[in-house]
């Protein structure tokens, strides 16, 4: 694993699995989110944002932990191994409120700094609508990745993974 995605519903826990996994694996960890806002939440102007990731991209090594469907081509492209966090919708929801709750007025650790976590609707609409919108979309990308795809469907299967390939 030299070029990883981790991907999947909001919530899922992808950037708290990149903070951990980056290390063990010694790969560069590259937050989606962190390249896509600015202080203030306003979004990176989207040639900006292509612009900076094609560089991430073009590096031998990297992990990179995010969704941003207009982006997962070049990073699909480029990408050895793709973890998907496919989650229940329930449990990212739940995560989505304990992280509101632990984090609010404050930037969380994978946003840049002025981007203080807040309770969105139109953002928890988003989630709750992953299975029909998002996750759709998502799948035709993967269709045909040629890479790895390892696909869990819970936190035990992630425990089991990682314990299987000594990231525990």
């Amino acid at each position: 694993m030299n070029r990883v995605l981790i991907i999947g519903p909001c919530g899922s826990g992808k950037s708290t699995l990149a903070r951990d996994l980056a290390p063990r694996l010694g790969l560069p960890l590259v937050h989606m989110d962190q390249l896509g806002w600015q202080a203030g939440w306003v979004e990176t102007d989207r040639a900006d944002l292509n612009a900076r990731l094609a560089e991430v991209v073009a590096q031998d090594e990297w992990l990179i932990e995010g969704n941003y469907g207009s982006t997962l081509a070049p990073r699909l492209a480029r990408a050895d191994t793709v973890i998907y966090l496919d989650f229940p919708i329930p449990l990212c929801l739940g995560r989505l409120v304990k992280r509101v709750a632990t984090h609010r007025g404050r930037s969380r650790p994978d946003m840049p700094e002025g981007c203080p976590e807040r309770f969105d609707a139109s953002f928890f609409w988003y989630v709750l609508n992953w299975n029909s919108g998002p996750r759709v979309r998502t799948e035709a990308k993967l269709a045909g990745y040629a890479g790895e795809l390892i696909r869990l469907a819970d936190p035990r299967a992630l425990a089991d993974w990682r314990k299987a390939n000594n990231l525990a």
